[in-house]
């Protein structure tokens, strides 16, 4: 199987490379760009582990190629804190015990951000439609919500940029 050049900025970053077509872009983010936060749980696409940003646009990145990604802008757990300081969805999983072995918070922090994005104030039914992609097999959710909805107070008290 040929080879094909792929170039993608991950994080702000840019990550170049001959693929092979059928390289998942989840195996690129961990193999090439060496991003280990983005998990692989699955290879199905049913527990959201692998889930990120293309484009600002949450996908689930084990179903995707690499090549399909190639001239986006991906956006990784690695990339959602700023200069040090956890992003507020990151500091209310951490306060408010969202995770417990943590192998799914990466996926259910992308998929937080996204919803937060879309619905500022969910209410707690929204919040579990927010992340029915994302399974979790350790918290019985209850932290989850409840970080949820901390990072949601959170950022609707932060000043706003502008």
């Amino acid at each position: 199987m040929a080879s094909q050049p792929v170039a993608i900025r991950i994080n702000g970053k840019d990550y170049a490379a001959e693929v092979e077509p059928r390289l998942l872009l989840v195996d690129f983010i961990r193999r090439v760009a060496g991003l280990t936060g983005t998990h692989i749980g699955c290879d199905t696409s049913n527990c959201g582990a692998c889930t990120i940003h293309l484009d600002g646009r949450t996908v689930k990145s084990c179903t995707m190629f690499a090549v399909q990604a190639d001239g986006h802008e991906l956006t990784t757990i690695e990339g959602v804190a700023r200069g040090g300081t956890l992003h507020p969805v990151q500091q209310a999983f951490h306060e408010h015990h969202g995770l417990q072995c943590g192998y799914c918070t990466p996926g259910m922090i992308m998929s937080t951000l996204q919803l937060l994005a879309r619905n500022s104030a969910p209410t707690r039914e929204e919040i579990r439609r927010g992340i029915a992609g994302n399974i979790c097999r350790c918290t019985g959710y209850q932290g989850i919500v409840d970080s949820i909805e901390a990072a949601a107070r959170m950022l609707q008290a932060a000043p706003k940029e502008g």
